[in-house]
């Protein structure tokens, strides 16, 4: 539930101030007819970010054991990939991000409305689909239950409410921070997450050391209970984890903080003006 949670409010809250600043240029130019198709290019985004889920999770029911270890060891590798680049895209283009949007909304409102619709699609769909892409990884790292998906619908009222009201100036959100502690939670996940593609790797005999186990504690901790789930959703524990997943999931988490949390020269915007 954390997991989902957590992933849901920083993808979400990231979508919601993109939206927010499309909506805002067109309000601010006079343009408030071009709202139409502004939205129909955000609801086509959350509707192709849901299809990718439910195809992802058809696919994956539909695969024999060997092709569904497959599957899932290449969607989480591919989850991990994406998360990790937008943690670090997000932090070298927030600052400009409102400018490069407002240059992409000008020379769409020079276009017509079906290029305007495509630009917020394509702001919205970025998010989306990397959303969808790592929450199917991540049901499938914790095994989804009940109470991700709480989570998972949680964290996107939070998001959209706190999206409105930065957009409406009801709150000011230091943005700097919330960005820098909701992307370490995210590297933690997709630690976890990376854990769970080597093991489905293992599984399959394409990676060395599947029953090497650094730690088995399978028997005073069984796999499905709570507690296993939350460290499993949150740290990417898993009550039976090979030297080598461990050794992957230790060196992706060191090498990543280090690098994401490391001084820079370009910071976040520490606010939403």
């Amino acid at each position: 539930m954390l997991s989902t949670f957590a992933i849901a409010l920083r993808e979400g809250l990231e979508a919601c101030l993109i939206v927010g600043i499309l909506i805002a240029y067109i309000t601010k130019t006079q343009r408030r007819h071009l709202l139409a198709p502004l939205w129909a290019g955000v609801i086509i985004a959350i509707v192709a970010s849901f299809a990718l889920g439910g195809f992802l999770t058809f696919t994956s029911a539909e695969l024999t054991p060997r092709g569904e270890e497959f599957f899932a060891g290449t969607t989480s590798l591919l989850a991990v990939g994406f998360v990790t680049w937008m943690v670090f895209w997000m932090r070298s283009a927030s600052r400009g991000l409102r400018d490069e949007l407002n240059s992409k909304m000008e020379k769409a409102l020079m276009t017509g409305p079906l290029a305007l619709a495509a630009t917020a699609f394509f702001a919205v769909a970025r998010e989306g689909l990397e959303t969808a892409l790592f929450v199917y990884a991540n049901f499938k790292t914790v095994a989804a239950t009940s109470t991700s998906s709480i989570g998972l619908i949680l964290g996107f009222a939070v998001a959209i409410t706190l999206g409105a009201l930065v957009y409406k100036r009801s709150v000011r959100l230091n943005l700097s921070k919330f960005f820098t502690y909701t992307s370490v939670a995210l590297i933690v996940v997709a630690a976890g997450v990376l854990s769970y593609g080597v093991h489905e790797f293992q599984e399959l005999g394409w990676l060395a050391g599947a029953d090497a186990f650094a730690w088995d504690v399978t028997s005073w901790m069984a796999k499905d209970s709570l507690l296993a789930t939350i460290l499993g959703g949150t740290i990417g524990f898993d009550t039976t984890t090979s030297w080598f997943q461990l050794a992957m999931w230790a060196l992706y988490l060191a090498v990543t903080l280090w690098s994401y949390l490391r001084p820079h020269r370009v910071s976040l915007s520490t606010t939403h003006e």
